[in-house]
């Protein structure tokens, strides 16, 4: 089963919701006009239910088929990037400092684009959850919704994720077992000495100086402290201290990231980050206060959940653009909190249309339109074949 005909068949209409969307971004549990623009969708496609106001802007549409059977959940997420956007597309963002940087204009589109083939079809038995996902961006919108009662206001067998990847061949699908995506760990260390005229550095402490040996010392938690056949990332992404040339500040403070897969290294990196931070500070004469506030965990596939979307994969791409992912990426995902407490699985769909492409959250990183229907045939075929009519 290829791409399916009828979705071949509203591709330009998808590549212009797409657009709109692409147009209009919105940050984090803030996709009100995005909320609404599915929502209206839904409602247009005849979809039974729509269910607006989960973790605030989040939106799932219900939809049955022809008798009783099974249930299940196929969700994208809706929320842009604080980036300002340097694409030159026609349908570039209107509103500055703020881009569909990720994909999500497009996951969001994928989605809708099988909702409206389902709705239309109905060729299964059971119940369809197509969720809208707010604030993926850092703010764990994944999280918000479980908690706010997804799994129990829609109850579903097994929820299904994906996500666009341009580093990997257009329309190839990859898959793996177990963690596809990282825990994720958020930094933050705030270095106190004392100030000084930059003339005079013997009167001070220098939190700058005490700062760049921290970041020295960090690095070895993952080469020294870790097994070698292990994955973890410790990096410092920000180190701000000081206003103007010859004053020694008083205090310096950087932010970083932190990326594991097992929770053994996930505690190890933490009590390396304090560690070395607060003893190398002490042995400079200076304090460190640390932060490692741990936001998602790793996102890992159930290989039976798995099975069935690479059967999928194929049915729309054949089996030889379904390829394995030999290693996970450490990029972090909150689909992962669905994943904790129900089966499923995360694939990626290839968009690479070149090798000058720039990758997700780069300003100019644009959606491939060219995927939009074969990544709705995947999530109308899933559907399809999860919940086969009798």
């Amino acid at each position: 089963m290829p791409i399916l005909n009828r979705i071949a068949a509203f591709h330009p209409e998808m590549t212009a919701w797409r657009h709109d969307l692409h147009q209009h971004p919105e940050l984090a549990l803030k996709e009100y006009r995005t909320s609404q623009v599915v929502q209206d969708h839904l409602r247009s496609f005849g979809v039974d239910e729509v269910h607006a106001g989960l973790a605030g802007t989040g939106v799932v549409g219900v939809i049955r088929g022809h008798g009783p059977g099974g249930s299940i959940g196929l969700r994208a997420d809706m929320d842009a990037l604080p980036i300002l956007e340097e694409t030159g597309v026609p349908y570039a963002s209107q509103t500055p400092g703020v881009m569909h940087a990720c994909g999500h204009d497009g996951h969001t589109t994928m989605l809708l684009g099988a909702a409206k083939y389902l709705a239309e079809t109905r060729n299964f038995a059971g119940t369809v959850h197509v969720i809208f996902q707010p604030a993926e961006e850092n703010l764990g919108g994944g999280k918000l919704m479980v908690d706010g009662g997804l799994f129990t206001k829609f109850p579903m067998d097994q929820v299904f994720g994906m996500h666009n990847w341009p580093a990997l061949p257009e329309g190839e699908f990859y898959w793996r077992d177990g963690p596809v995506m990282a825990a994720v760990a958020d930094i933050e260390i705030t270095v106190t000495g004392r100030g000084a005229h930059g003339a005079q550095p013997h009167m001070g402490v220098d939190p700058v100086v005490v700062s760049a040996a921290i970041v020295q010392a960090l690095q070895s938690i993952v080469s020294r402290s870790m097994r070698p056949t292990e994955a973890g990332v410790v990096t410092i992404g920000s180190i701000q201290g000081g206003h103007i040339y010859n004053v020694i500040p008083e205090t310096v403070r950087m932010l970083g990231t932190a990326r594991w897969f097992t929770p053994s290294v996930g505690d190890m990196l933490e009590a390396g980050v304090h560690r070395l931070a607060t003893h190398v500070a002490t042995a400079f004469g200076a304090t460190a206060d640390v932060v490692f506030r741990r936001t998602y965990p790793a996102t890992v596939n159930d290989p039976e959940a798995m099975a069935l979307a690479r059967r999928a994969a194929a049915s729309v791409q054949g089996e030889a653009r379904v390829q394995h992912m030999d290693a996970p990426t450490m990029g972090g995902e909150d689909f992962s909190f669905m994943l904790n407490v129900k089966q499923g699985a995360y694939i990626m769909l290839g968009a690479r249309r070149s090798p000058d492409d720039a990758g997700v959250h780069h300003p100019k990183y644009d959606f491939n339109d060219d995927i939009l229907p074969i990544g709705a045939s995947y999530w109308a075929t899933l559907a399809e074949q999860l919940l086969p009519r009798n």
